[in-house]
């Protein structure tokens, strides 16, 4: 492998990542926070009826939670993120079709939207404070890491399904009948995983709603932001100008 290439594809998706982190941070804080704060009152009103009024000392300020902590996790996720998405860049150029460095970068934010979030997303939703058993969110957090690890694994074996038959049904047929059968294997994998509906009937719905919108703005808009950032910092590399010379930054020498 080109070391001086990955190397700069590695820099440039951790500096996308701290951008699309950015960009998803002012998201998750004007859409998001105030439906957290919402759901905390919630919460509060419901303890202070429960126990009589007593209140327990935080740890963390909330101020601080919804800016400074939440700012860190996000840019540290971007960066991580970024640089795990410019390692599978640089597997893919010039391996997943005739695409330029744009493409290929807007193809992967694409892919890593849909199985690292939307597909675990539909089947364990993000949950806002008052929502949820404190006594199984530790399997409930396991089983959707379980179910990323699914969506990745099955991502990747369409992938491997559609090329293989590729050369017989067409590209568009053999896309079809891959994205097929990844649809009814995720729809096996949410029949046979267990669910939880932990929502109080006194939990607003319109609150939930929002909360759950706004999770999944702040995905969509971390990686839609990483792959036109990323494409762009990519496509002016100079290993990267024209088709040939792309899919040498991919390509292993010797």
């Amino acid at each position: 492998m080109n070391s001086i290439s990955v190397r700069a594809l590695l820099v440039r998706g951790m500096i996308a990542g701290v951008i699309a982190g950015a960009l998803a941070l002012a998201v998750a804080y004007f859409l998001g926070e105030s439906q957290v704060d919402a759901a905390i009152a919630l919460e509060e009103a419901h303890s202070h009826a429960a126990h009589g009024g007593g209140e327990e000392e935080e740890l963390v300020s909330r101020t601080m939670q919804a800016t400074g902590g939440l700012a860190t996790a996000l840019l540290v996720f971007g960066v991580a993120v970024g640089g795990i998405a410019a390692l599978v860049f640089a597997y893919a150029l010039g391996r997943i079709g005739d695409f330029g460095p744009r493409a290929t970068a807007a193809l992967i934010a694409g892919a890593a939207l849909l199985t690292v979030y939307v597909v675990p997303f539909l089947k364990y939703p993000a949950n806002p404070p008052a929502v949820g058993d404190p006594d199984t969110i530790g399997k409930r957090t396991t089983l959707f890491f379980l179910m990323v690890a699914l969506s990745l694994l099955l991502a990747v074996v369409a992938v491997v399904i559609g090329k293989r038959l590729a050369p017989g049904l067409g590209n568009w047929n053999a896309t079809i009948v891959a994205a097929a059968g990844f649809v009814l294997a995720i729809g096996l994998a949410y029949a046979l995983l267990p669910s939880f509906d932990e929502v109080g009937a006194d939990f607003p719905a319109g609150l939930l709603w929002r909360f759950r919108l706004s999770t999944l703005a702040v995905q969509t808009t971390f990686w839609a932001g990483f792959g036109l950032i990323f494409g762009y910092l990519t496509e002016r590399l100079p290993a990267s100008g024209n088709g040939a010379d792309a899919r040498r930054v991919a390509t292993p020498v010797g």
